[in-house]
């Protein structure tokens, strides 16, 4: 089945269990959808795609002196807000053009106490606790500027519980689902050679997705992950070369490209191969980052420290790299105790 995806079309479940759909353009207000299966859905969709949704105009003009407005136009000029990764400030900036909406934005921000924090919090709950910390976590960095400016004299979002997330966090592709995807893209596809490129050298989609045959030298791959700018050499492993031996160059530049030739973009990239997933017979959830995870407990399986695991992965903590090599030295140590009692 061909799955069509709208642009700026997002889907959250409500709380009576049924999805509601908006059209989150940039720069402008959120707007409600009408559910696809109406016939008035593409009309609306057009419709506010082409202009007419409301738009949000943050200007200082247009704001109260010290108010929660203000002190976002203000943030958007420090120093800390321009040394954001142009990725990170995407994502802000659609979080803040929807408080900037809200009429507490107009609110004085040395009034700010903790449960108008909290409050704006709970306008995110239906989009998950993950949004909902997002923001508390941009409040804090604009109330610590706020303290800067002279405006407060403390930060009322330190203390705020951050909101349970009961997920285990995304899935780690099994050896049966690899396998399977394998059968499916044969070597010499380029759905083939994006899950080599994942696999192998442990990275995210944003760094997969701007490798390049010039990043390649002596047997390595060299890459400066755009989340942490942490610089790494990877070893290429032979199954990841014999990708590289069969890629097509198509003018990209990069090693991936799209239909059109061109590089592609993180998101694109991360829609296409979900489909490519799905056309393999993959259970929804094996992800691009799915992959990286399944690579460092590859690594673990395969006897690796954690500082080699991260040598690989580039995780600036242990932390997260020491779920895998406990997990693997748990099952090591549960065979030899069962041995022992045969």
């Amino acid at each position: 089945m061909t799955i069509i995806r709208l642009k700026y079309v997002h889907k959250f479940p409500g709380r009576n269990g049924k999805t509601r759909y908006y059209l989150r353009k940039p720069g402008h207000k959120q707007a409600k959808l009408p559910d696809p299966s109406s016939p008035d859905f593409y009309a609306e969709y057009l419709r506010l795609l082409n202009g007419d949704a409301p738009k949000i105009e943050v200007q200082k003009s247009k704001t109260i002196e010290g108010s929660l407005l203000d002190l976002i136009v203000q943030w958007k000029t420090s120093h800390k807000y321009k040394t954001i990764k142009q990725s990170t400030k995407q994502v802000y900036d659609r979080l803040l053009n929807r408080i900037a909406a809200m009429d507490c934005a107009q609110g004085a921000v040395k009034h700010m106490a903790p449960q108008n924090i909290r409050f704006i919090m709970r306008q995110y709950e239906e989009a998950g606790p993950t949004t909902a910390n997002r923001i508390l976590s941009i409040l804090s960095m604009m109330l610590d500027y706020a303290i800067d400016i002279g405006w407060r004299d403390d930060n009322p979002a330190v203390g705020i519980k951050r909101l349970q997330i009961k997920s285990k966090g995304l899935h780690s592709w099994s050896d049966a689902e690899i396998e399977k995807y394998q059968s499916h893209w044969p070597t010499g596809t380029k759905q083939r050679l994006a899950f080599a490129l994942l696999l192998y050298t442990g990275q995210r989609r944003s760094d997969v997705v701007r490798m390049r045959p010039d990043d390649v030298s002596s047997g390595s791959i060299k890459v400066t992950q755009q989340k942490t700018g942490a610089k790494l050499d990877i070893p290429i492993h032979p199954k990841l070369q014999a990708e590289l031996n069969a890629w097509q160059d198509v003018g990209a530049g990069t090693f991936l490209a799209t239909e059109y030739g061109k590089p592609f973009s993180v998101n694109g990239f991360y829609n296409n191969f979900s489909e490519w997933c799905q056309e393999a017979g993959l259970p929804k959830g094996c992800s691009p980052h799915g992959l990286r995870k399944a690579a460092a407990r590859l690594l673990a399986e395969a006897g690796c420290t954690t500082h080699q695991i991260a040598s690989i992965t580039g995780h600036k903590t242990l932390s997260e790299v020491e779920r895998y090599t406990r997990a693997v030295e748990q099952k090591r140590l549960a065979q030899e105790a069962m041995i022992k009692i045969e």
